[in-house]
């Protein structure tokens, strides 16, 4: 549109005026010294993969949420033997798939285990009268075995980890 007014001769405020963008010199010059609107190649490091390979990496970690990023680095060498693994991670946290560990909960011990069956014995014969003076406010979980933190899974934020060990 902008371009349409530069060659029909309209003034650059009148121009930034019209479709209410002040950067309009900036594209003018670039204009008249390239002949193109689009940004100049930037300084930096440059992608080292492609868009086809960056969504090859999002659904195959999609797929498996337990495979480790240096697994998922090795799949695509067909297409691309310089890629890292921390590439791996940055392309999925660009996506916003991230790392979650399993929950780590209190293991119950034997003490724990007696104590509840000792607990359910003495109580076995209660009455719902009984019952109902009891007031149940624990919410905590508990772990049958520890849980190391070695298995991750990646998940989109926000979300829950549903196959946690609990």
């Amino acid at each position: 549109m902008w371009l349409g007014m530069l060659q029909g001769g309209m003034r650059t405020a009148d121009e930034a005026r019209a479709i209410n963008v002040h950067t309009v010199r900036c594209l003018r010059q670039r204009y008249k010294e390239t002949g193109w609107t689009a940004s100049r190649p930037r300084s930096g490091r440059r992608r080292v993969t492609t868009p086809a390979q960056d969504l090859y990496i999002r659904t195959s970690d999609l797929r498996d949420k337990y495979r480790m990023a240096t697994t998922v680095r090795v799949t695509p060498v067909t297409h691309n033997p310089f890629i890292s693994a921390q590439t791996v991670r940055n392309r999925l946290r660009e996506a916003g798939l991230r790392v979650c560990r399993p929950v780590v909960r209190q293991v119950l011990t034997r003490h724990h285990r007696q104590q509840h069956c000792l607990w359910a014995q003495n109580n076995r014969r209660w009455i719902r009268h009984d019952w109902q003076k009891v007031l149940f406010t624990d919410v905590s979980r508990f772990c049958l075995t520890r849980g190391d933190g070695r298995i991750c899974q990646r998940n989109v934020k926000g979300m829950r980890n549903e196959h946690s060990k609990e």
